[in-house]
């Protein structure tokens, strides 16, 4: 009776192992709406990993806290870190509506950038000075370890021929700005890693190749965000290969994947939409 009750016990505790929820993401911006949830054009996710939440951007307004809200989330209370992906006003102008929280972010992200066929604005609202006011700063180039499976991955090397090739951005002396800040995340989940990315304007695929490098794990299990990508041309298609060479289980592209690539990569891996108020588990 002991021994069974012993054997019980472990196949119990093999099981809830195999079912914990290691890893959570739940989308509080995106460009589509989810039911009754809110939608702008922009990004914002709330990573739930080692006992923490980690807010990934913010969008562009309160749209970010009102699905939270409706969701359960506290945002004020619940979540002490922020990391910005980039430096551009879809990804940071939310920061407006919280404080007194860690900012994580490279420190190119307070440059004065506009598009370069209209001279608008592409930066974030607030200046760097303001921010400073209102959160506990951390800039770097280099890799920062979140948490214990966590990492932001710092500036991005630009290693292929086929990625961030081009810009339609300029800094404010009318330099080209290919975003060096444009940085993204890294989960390490069971040995796997999920890549979580804000615009990869550094490219999606060299963006997974530094995600290899800083926690020195081959296998990426999935990834998601947006991947920059606009057209079926060549980087789109390099992009689905290498995504198929490195055996990826899922894609998640979204908020700035326009449609005809979105179309290639749903007929590669049959990709699901991204709306706001999903959440995924890892």
């Amino acid at each position: 009776m002991i021994i069974i009750t012993i054997i019980t016990t472990i196949i119990i505790t093999i099981t809830v192992l195999n079912n914990k929820e290691l890893m959570k993401i739940t989308i509080l911006t995106e460009n589509v709406a989810g039911g009754k949830f809110l939608a702008e054009h922009g990004l914002s996710y709330l990573i739930e990993i080692d006992r923490e939440k980690i807010l990934f951007d913010t969008g562009h307004s309160d749209v970010f806290l009102k699905n939270a809200q409706k969701l359960g989330i506290d945002i004020e209370n619940e979540v002490e870190k922020v990391v910005l992906s980039h430096g551009h006003w879809d990804h940071g102008d939310g920061l407006r509506f919280i404080e007194n929280k860690k900012l994580i972010t490279h420190p190119t992200a307070f440059s004065k950038r506009f598009g370069k066929s209209d001279r608008r604005p592409v930066g974030l609202s607030l200046s760097k000075e303001e921010i400073q006011e209102k959160f506990d700063l951390t800039e770097t180039i280099n890799h920062h370890q979140i948490s214990t499976n966590l990492f932001f991955l710092g500036e991005i090397p630009r290693l292929n021929d086929f990625e961030s090739q081009e810009t339609s951005f300029e800094f404010e002396n009318g330099d080209d700005d290919f975003v060096p800040d444009d940085s993204a995340l890294v989960a390490v989940v069971n040995n796997e890693l999920v890549v979580i990315t804000g615009c990869s304007h550094s490219g999606i695929c060299n963006i997974s190749e530094q995600a290899k490098k800083i926690t020195g794990i081959l296998k990426i299990k999935a990834v998601i965000g947006g991947f920059h990508l606009k057209h079926q041309n060549r980087q789109t298609l390099e992009t689905i290969e290498y995504f198929k060479n490195n055996n990826i289980e899922k894609l998640f592209p979204s908020h700035c994947t326009e449609l005809p690539a979105l179309s290639a990569f749903y007929d590669a891996f049959k990709i699901e939409q991204i709306k706001t108020g999903k959440e995924f588990y890892f």
